[in-house]
């Protein structure tokens, strides 16, 4: 039986392992949505920044709790975080599930739903529950859609939609990661320049390289944009198996560097 939950309602989880998906009906204006979680612990902060699993560090240390990426199914888009909750460590609280919008209102977004699966089961299956995440203002760019806590010697799983209007640079924040702000901006600015279908400009290309006599009787050999740099595949899809578990350490490659999360993807 699946549970349609109202905000702030909760139901017992009674599986091992739990997949949260993020279900939301894609369009030209619809902005990109990705699924991230946080591992708190009972005063709602992370013991370090290994521990946001998000697009740039796609699967926790201990092997409990990982991205599977996104999939296009008709209309409707998704991306989904998975938990074994038996490899939880134990000082680790809650798990709070987060949909983004890179500097996007989610009032563009579209019939956004998180719905919970007992990922143990096997071949196709009903989902445990559903909610269907409504905005408050409109202006949020980053959304607690549900969390998963303990409660006693199980786990809980409760409907939230909460809101943060500055994304997860405030959302990270507000729950105790480092974020160095000025690294992330130059990061961003340096990709939407690479980006760009024109070069440096001719003031910025003066700057650079000083103005050089003119060399009798040699024409100048036209310039020859390189393409750009290909972008890479949004997600990080990883096997599902009755009762996944991941290598513990997770890939070292998606380690954050020591300043903090860079909130782009790369």
């Amino acid at each position: 039986m699946t549970h349609a939950m109202q905000k702030g309602s909760n139901i017992p989880v009674t599986s091992v392992a739990v997949r949260a998906v993020l279900r939301w009906t894609g369009g030209p204006e619809v902005p990109d949505v990705d699924a991230s979680a946080l591992l708190v612990g009972p005063d709602g902060r992370v013991r370090s920044d290994e521990d946001f699993v998000f697009y740039n560090q796609p699967r926790h240390p201990s092997g409990s709790v990982w991205r599977l990426g996104k999939k296009q199914i008709g209309e409707a888009v998704t991306d989904a975080v998975q938990a074994d909750l038996r490899a939880v460590p134990a000082v680790v609280d809650r798990i709070l599930v987060v949909a983004s919008a890179e500097d996007v209102p989610f009032e563009q977004v579209r019939d956004l739903r998180i719905l919970l699966y007992d990922a143990t089961a096997t071949g196709a299956s009903e989902p445990v529950a559903y909610f269907d995440v409504r905005p408050e203002t409109g202006a949020e760019t980053a959304l607690i859609c549900g969390e998963l806590y303990r409660r006693g010697e199980g786990w809980k799983f409760r409907a939230l939609g909460e809101g943060y209007s500055d994304g997860l640079v405030g959302l990270a924040t507000d729950h105790g990661i480092s974020v160095d702000e000025n690294a992330s901006e130059a990061a961003s600015e340096g990709a939407s320049a690479s980006a760009g279908a024109a070069g440096p400009t001719s003031e910025q290309t003066a700057a650079m390289h000083p103005p050089t006599p003119p060399v009798p009787q040699q024409t100048p050999t036209p310039q020859t944009q390189a393409p750009p740099a290909a972008q890479p595949a949004y997600g990080y899809p990883q096997p599902v198996s009755p009762v996944p578990v991941p290598a513990p350490g997770g890939d070292p490659a998606f380690r954050l560097p020591v300043q903090g999360p860079q909130f782009i993807r790369r």
